[in-house]
């Protein structure tokens, strides 16, 4: 529930899930959309320093930006927690939803999700400078107003499996794709692209190409044969040499 005075804040992936939602709900909740991702890695393949963003020396540790397009709403998002007394993580529970959600609690600058205590039932000190709202990860597989509430009434923690997987894929894609389709770019046609999914695939599909084309076809026979016991002694089939 929110803290006295503040509404709950829930954040969705898409807008039209947010609208939906919003109708479910009664006045102590606010829903807003992320639009997606509010993080990713940088877009610049050509400047040195950014083109992968990702860090090889250090762990293979993605540098994160917030893309232009994700600025504006990211603000407006960032207004909301302000005043929320509770912000609860509502994206797909998918490793695609799992890391929006996490990259909202860093984009947001958020605190640890389920805190146990508010600081502004502390009288002496003041709420507007020092309140930590409590954060909250919720999943449902259906947009229905009984599974929003019963997913509102069971909240849990990030799942770091799931974002951890979702990075990993990420930067997979982005050290495979960049590098492979500019050595494509320059040795054999602008605009070819190459992945971590599509290159071993199409791998796959040359091995076998090349097995079809190395055949050699060959002239077989086959013989078939039906038996019928008339007699006690076993039949016996023989296939001249």
């Amino acid at each position: 529930m929110p803290a006295k005075n503040k509404t709950s804040l829930i954040i969705v992936e898409s807008p039209t899930k947010a609208r939906t939602i919003s109708s479910f709900l009664g006045k102590g909740y606010t829903v807003l959309s992320s639009y997606g991702h509010v993080r990713d890695l940088p877009t610049n393949k050509f400047d040195p320093k950014t083109r992968f963003g990702i860090d090889i020396n250090n762990n293979f540790e993605p540098q994160y930006v917030i893309p232009a397009k994700a600025k504006e709403n990211l603000s407006r998002l960032q207004k909301a927690a302000k005043k929320a007394g509770a912000i609860i993580l509502a994206s797909d529970e998918d490793r695609e939803g799992e890391s929006i959600a996490w990259h909202l609690i860093q984009a947001l600058n958020l605190e640890t999700w389920n805190m146990k205590h508010e600081i502004e039932d502390k009288k002496h000190v003041s709420s507007s400078k020092f309140y930590a709202p409590r954060v909250e990860r919720i999943v449902f597989h259906e947009i229905t107003k009984p599974a929003i509430e019963q997913a509102l009434t069971h909240p849990r923690s990030i799942n770091m499996d799931l974002v951890n997987a979702q990075q990993a894929r990420r930067v997979l894609d982005r050290l495979a794709g960049y590098e492979l389709s500019q050595f494509l770019w320059h040795k054999i046609k602008y605009g070819l692209s190459a992945g971590r999914v599509q290159s071993a695939a199409l791998r796959l599909l040359c091995e076998r190409e090349q097995q079809i084309n190395a055949f050699k076809q060959t002239q077989y026979y086959t013989i078939s044969a039906k038996l019928q016991k008339l007699q006690k002694t076993k039949p016996k089939l023989q296939i001249p040499n």
